[in-house]
């Protein structure tokens, strides 16, 4: 596994983007946490056991492209790319913060979640007690 040391990731840029490449981003320096979702809408959304994110202060974020949003909840939207449909970022409009699919990044081992949220869930066959879990949603 490639993962920075965390000197390394305050001053780092990570680059990523859709499938297809109309969609990019650039994320400058170190996350503010990093998180898997077991939710259904992330499980449905990522077509997957659950979904994985790198949360970064809006501010440290730059986009290109354009996506299409939905309003995944009251104060959830979720943004995709309009021709191939992947994932590109998720955001609360109640935080100043921008949620990166893991998955989006070019580069692979950058980041290891610090959490697991709505493990209520999670799928039986995936590990318990690596990290902290909780059942719904984490304290903010």
């Amino acid at each position: 596994m490639n993962v920075q040391r965390d000197d390394e990731l305050t001053t780092a840029i990570h680059e990523g983007g859709c499938a297809c490449g109309a969609f990019r981003f650039r994320a400058t320096g170190k996350p503010m946490r990093v998180g898997m979702c077991h939710c259904m809408t992330c499980r449905q959304v990522h077509g997957s056991a659950f979904g994985a994110y790198a949360i970064y202060a809006r501010g440290d974020v730059t986009m290109s492209g354009s996506l299409s949003t939905w309003r995944s909840s009251d104060d959830g939207r979720r943004h995709f790319c309009p021709l191939c449909g992947s994932v590109a970022y998720m955001e609360f409009t109640t935080r100043d913060e921008v949620d990166l699919p893991i998955g989006a990044f070019d580069e692979t081992g950058l980041f290891e979640p610090d959490y697991e949220l709505w493990c209520r869930h999670r799928e039986p066959w995936l590990p318990q007690g690596v990290r902290p879990e909780y059942d719904k949603e984490r304290p903010h």
